[in-house]
Order: structure tokens, then sequence, then C-alpha cells
């Protein structure tokens, strides 16, 4: 399952819209104004997010608003950093704090 948000999440304007919509839910346009691509281009970096389960999207009126998955994204983190703990010679048993 994480191996679609990992995907996702290896391009730095996915990283970036992840960090954007982290502040607050924004619409596609409003996304698009933090970065020198065409609306197609961000669209298809929202799909990649969507499609990895990492944003969600919800129509209000005319615009469709876009917000961070939180649980999901919560999920690759932990599991991120449950993953270096374990390198770093941890154990694999990495309880919640």
């Amino acid at each position: 399952m994480l191996e679609l948000p990992f995907k996702a999440l290896a391009d730095p304007t996915r990283r970036e819209i992840i960090l954007l919509l982290k502040e607050r839910d924004l619409t596609a346009g409003e996304i698009a104004e933090h970065f020198d691509m065409s609306k197609p281009s961000i669209s298809h970096h929202l799909n990649a997010l969507k499609q990895a389960l990492l944003v969600t999207d919800e129509r209000k009126g005319q615009h469709i608003y876009y917000s961070l998955n939180t649980t999901v994204f919560q999920e690759v983190v932990k599991w991120f950093f449950n993953a270096a703990h374990i390198n770093e010679g941890g154990s694999e048993d990495v309880k919640d704090k």
C-alpha cells in the first residue's frame, strides 16, 4: 500500500503541493499560482497525489478544493521514521509515544 505514496512523494513538485496543503485547503488554481507550470501539469500532479491517497478533493460550489489526507500522510511518515530507526540499529518493535 505504501508504494504509491512514496512514488508520488518522489517528485519535488508534489512534495511542495503537500506542504501547501498542510497549511490549508486550496483549489487547483490557487495551487497553480505557486508554480511556473501549466494548469494541466498541476492537474497531473494532483491526480498522482489523489491516486496515492495523499490528497482528497471536494466540490464546494463552483470550485474543487484539495486537502491533505492526514491519515495516510501520517501513516507514511510513521513508516518512514520506523524504517529509519530500524536501519540505525533500533528494534523493529517501535511503539508509538
